[in-house]
């Protein structure tokens, strides 16, 4: 059970290891493990939404699709240009310590090839946080943020990924709890 136990606490470092980009962004801070949530969640909606691709499957891709950060903190497109991450050896070495390690493994490497109809929706739930998040900042006034979605959406290999994006593109960000609310306004 102990190395369940470190496991979990290891899972705790995704809470306190920030998301690089943001610094070049100019605006904004997120966790890892704050981004693998959402992540997570839009993958569970985008293989509901495909009805061929297996829901759990997506799910657990997305949720530990990010897990080696824990071992080798985040590094933005800048960092990879110029540091060596040993991402493989950092999943290998987790794996090794649990039960369950070959599952978290197997689903780390279907995620990276990207060769699968369900990697396929987590890689493009994650390029749909990232640019959820950029269109937040963007309505908030960033004017990079543009230019980085302009990115994200050429990484969308989906084409649920790529209607799903040209939605996010048309909604104020504020909609949601915002649009035609305004009686929260005025009632007292």
């Amino acid at each position: 059970m102990k190395s369940i136990i470190n496991f979990f606490f290891e899972l705790g470092m995704l809470k306190k290891t920030p998301r690089s980009g943001y610094q070049f962004l100019g605006s904004g801070s997120e966790s890892v493990a704050e981004h693998a949530f959402r992540v997570a969640t839009i993958g569970f909606t985008m293989a509901r939404l495909d009805k061929e691709a297996d829901a759990f499957t997506v799910m657990r891709m997305c949720l530990f699709h990010d897990l080696p950060e824990s071992r080798t903190g985040d590094l933005n497109y800048v960092n990879k240009r110029y540091v060596e991450v040993k991402e493989d050896q950092a999943v290998k070495d987790l794996a090794q310590t649990l039960p369950f390690g070959k599952e978290i493994q197997y689903l780390l490497e279907e995620f990276k090839e990207g060769e699968t109809r369900e990697s396929q929706l987590a890689r493009d739930a994650d390029q749909l946080d990232l640019i959820l998040e950029l269109k937040e900042h963007q309505d908030l006034g960033n004017r990079y943020a543009k230019d980085w979605i302009h990115f994200a959406l050429k990484r969308l290999k989906t084409e649920l990924g790529k209607r799903l994006a040209a939605q996010i593109l048309e909604t104020d960000s504020t909609a949601w709890w915002f649009e035609g609310k305004d009686h929260w306004w005025t009632a007292e």
